[in-house]
């Protein structure tokens, strides 16, 4: 995933559920639709959260990236 895609970042690193989850759903309202917002978790939750968030909400997890404790979430929104 190359930097000039990501329309925003979000830094969730040392927040527990939900938080991480509420906080993306906030920033992927932000951004326009067909654009990425990287995410950055330290919750390993978020493996389970972020994908049927995606589903439900309609929008896509384009990547995830697993660099030593960080999750690294590429997610496009859709709606």
């Amino acid at each position: 995933m190359t930097d000039h895609q990501i329309a925003a970042e979000f830094d969730a690193s040392g927040l527990r559920c939900p938080m991480p989850i509420l906080k993306t759903k906030k920033e992927v309202q932000a951004i326009e639709i067909g654009q990425i917002l990287k995410v950055i978790a330290t919750d390993i939750g978020t493996k389970k959260d972020f994908p049927a968030w995606a589903e439900r909400s309609g929008n896509e997890i384009v990547e995830l990236v697993e660099e030593s404790d960080k999750l690294i979430w590429y997610i496009r929104r859709i709606k």
